[in-house]
């Protein structure tokens, strides 16, 4: 891959995909492909849609194509990307494909289930193609909020007290599953394990309504996580960028919201229509920016991040979500978002790395992995197939 200096490097960004957070996921790359450095890129944009086709084409950048895609999808181009050679390249589909074009690095701006969670990161690892942010591992765990918690416990990072079931325990065991939760005591907070964006989410503050919460949460996920309200709440974000070599810390942000929880209404549907890109997402929240806490509240929320980071295998750049006690000063680590809404640029901007350079970095930080990456030893040349010789020697493996 060459600098700005000599080609361009080719840039796919990969979006949508077969998931509830599809939308969100499309408006958070058409902003990322906006602030791409279009001087040092060259920008293919690779929408999944929610069948699970490929599709490529310039007409892809501008929103406005996916308020009515079903109709203006025959003007895209349903691709595949493939390694040809030594290459990374996108080819059309069909008995007469062709090659549309290379691509040198993907940048994911995927966000929830069948996208977000190692799915697509472990595609692209089989293909061997660069790309940016968290892999497999990484992403999977923090999708996975009972996986991530029993990680971060056994780290010894604070977090909620918890409870956890399938949704096949409930059916058969409800009660058990109740006594649990009231063991944590109410109110809880019922959440699918896989989810992100508030989808599926209810605060709970007595047992008549527990039954409606569960039922929501199950539409979602075979898996549910109950959490005690943390009192006196006030929630604080941060973003780390990095990988597991260094990390950096955002300025750190309160969120405020209309409802109990932040829900999904408040993050993508309030001030939807003023922005360019419809809803801006999280960038679009009412927010302390900074938050206005002290300074020692403030380090350790930091140092947490920096561990969260570390402790959960990412790289690029994260968001990881805070719950505090604002009496007490106790913080409790919420969860990680590997692709954040927005990729929390506006985090970035207060001290002085505006979007187009955060995007910069991330893109620095991938090709930085992928070449650290080929030192390592992965598979060897020999071929331990060529000791066995045909039927006899398969009956030699049998013995």
């Amino acid at each position: 891959m060459k600098g700005s200096g000599f080609m361009k490097i080719k840039v796919g960004v990969i979006y949508g995909g077969e998931t509830v957070e599809h939308e969100v996921s499309i408006i958070s790359a058409v902003q990322a492909m906006e602030y791409l450095d279009p001087e040092k890129y060259d920008i293919i944009p690779i929408y999944i849609s929610k069948d699970r086709i490929w599709y490529s084409g310039q007409m892809l950048k501008d929103i406005s194509v996916y308020k009515d895609f079903d109709n203006l999808k025959r003007y895209a181009k349903k691709v595949v990307l493939v390694k040809k050679d030594k290459e990374f390249v996108l080819k059309t589909m069909g008995l007469f494909s062709r090659t549309i074009t290379n691509i040198d690095i993907i940048l994911p701006v995927v966000h929830g289930n069948n996208i977000e969670d190692g799915t697509i990161q472990g595609y692209l690892d089989t293909l061997g193609i660069p790309y940016v942010g968290s892999h497999v591992l990484g992403a999977a765990v923090a999708q996975d909020k009972v996986v991530m918690k029993q990680i971060m416990a056994n780290e010894g990072l604070p977090i909620v007290d918890y409870t956890w079931f399938y949704d096949c325990d409930y059916l058969v065991n409800s009660k058990k599953v109740l006594d649990s939760i009231k063991k944590l005591g109410y109110p809880v907070i019922v959440k699918p394990a896989s989810l992100g964006s508030s989808v599926g989410i209810s605060v709970v503050k007595d047992e008549s309504k527990i039954d409606d919460a569960i039922s929501e949460a199950m539409k979602y996920d075979v898996k549910v996580v109950v959490e005690k309200v943390v009192d006196n709440l006030i929630e604080i974000n941060a973003s780390v960028l990095g990988n597991y070599e260094y990390q950096e810390v955002s300025v750190l942000e309160r969120v405020t919201g209309n409802d109990e929880i932040l829900s999904y209404e408040d993050k993508y549907y309030s001030n939807g229509k003023k922005g360019k890109f419809g809803s801006k997402g999280m960038a679009s929240l009412g927010k302390e920016l900074p938050a206005k806490i002290s300074k020692e509240l403030e380090k350790e929320i930091k140092n947490l991040a920096k561990k969260t980071f570390m402790v959960l295998n990412l790289s690029g750049v994260v968001r990881i979500d805070f719950l505090v006690d604002k009496k007490t000063n106790k913080v409790y680590v919420n969860e990680p978002n590997t692709s954040p809404g927005s990729l929390s640029f506006y985090l970035w901007e207060p001290i002085g790395k505006p979007y187009k350079v955060l995007l910069d970095d991330l893109i620095s930080l991938a090709i930085k992995d992928y070449k650290n990456r080929q030192t390592k030893i992965y598979s060897f040349d020999s071929n331990i197939l060529s000791y066995y010789g045909g039927v006899k020697g398969f009956k030699g493996m049998k013995k």
